[in-house]
């Protein structure tokens, strides 16, 4: 993946440098074999700088120094499985409305294949106390893909979710797209160390921009149906994430049904976070 080509190309070219014993300083630049590293804080700012290879590429930006009460990473980007608890009654009238003879087998997932993908631009940490208890907050996008072991099929005209018995799909998905607002509180238990150990709780908040379903089948081929499909706007997630350096584990859950009425089904994820 890019993200650990780029962490084993630094890796390797600091090892080099070492070897070799280029370690240069001029002024705020530090040049270590191959890797030139500029550094900000001279200039009496919140610290900062770049890391550019012998090629001249630009790899990462950061602002925030170990003594900075302020710390920005740019693109943090994780890869998860979506799931979700569903704890609908079907025996209910307003159940049946919308996905007529539905059980709960009608939406089970195949989770292996049921993908979730963030892309953050930014995160940002303000210190509270002392760089061990942080503020943190960010902005991104998240994509949640829902793969169905059975036929169903959402219209919205009229608005139903319906089994399908006469098509048989080979791919069958509803993909939700979110720009999501995330605010935690973060605990650092080594602030200053070279591989910080992190842990955040907090919450986050998305406004669905695109709801769609994919379907493949041998009848119909390929075919995408975008509509709202009654999934609420806003998705309110509970978020938590373990961070040790560039790497964590996350986790979110959503505080009520992803449906506006009809279905009790909470979303959840689990996942890999990657911070470089």
């Amino acid at each position: 993946m890019r993200h650990l080509g780029i962490l084993c190309a630094l890796l390797g070219m600091g090892l080099q440098g070492w070897a070799q014993d280029t370690t240069k300083r001029t002024g705020d630049t530090v040049r270590v074999g191959g890797i030139t590293i500029i550094n900000n804080d001279s200039h009496g700012d919140d610290g900062g700088g770049v890391l550019i290879d012998s090629t001249g590429k630009w790899h990462h930006h950061y602002y925030g120094g170990h003594n900075s009460k302020v710390h920005t990473d740019f693109l943090q980007i994780d890869f998860a499985f979506d799931n979700y608890t569903d704890n609908t009654n079907y025996n209910s009238a307003a159940a049946q409305a919308l996905s007529p003879g539905a059980s709960a087998n009608r939406f089970a997932l195949r989770t292996g294949k049921s993908i979730n993908f963030n892309l953050w631009f930014f995160m940002q940490r303000i210190s509270l106390y002392k760089n061990i208890i942080n503020l943190k907050y960010g902005l991104g996008i998240e994509t949640h893909n829902y793969r169905y072991t059975s036929n169903i099929l959402y219209t919205q005209n009229p608005l139903q979710i319906a089994e399908q018995d006469t098509i048989s799909y080979s791919k069958n998905k509803l993909a939700t797209d979110y720009l999501t607002v995330p605010v935690m509180l973060n605990f650092r238990f080594n602030p200053g160390h070279e591989t910080p150990v992190a842990l955040s709780v907090g919450m986050s908040a998305g406004y669905l921009y695109s709801c769609r379903q994919k379907t493949i089948s041998g009848e119909h081929g390929k075919q995408f149906t975008h509509s709202s499909f009654n999934i609420e706007p806003w998705r309110i997630d509970y978020v938590a994430e373990f961070m040790v350096g560039p790497l964590g584990l996350f986790a979110t859950m959503d505080i009520r049904s992803m449906y506006k009425y009809g279905l009790d089904i909470v979303p959840y994820t689990v996942g890999v976070r990657f911070n470089y």
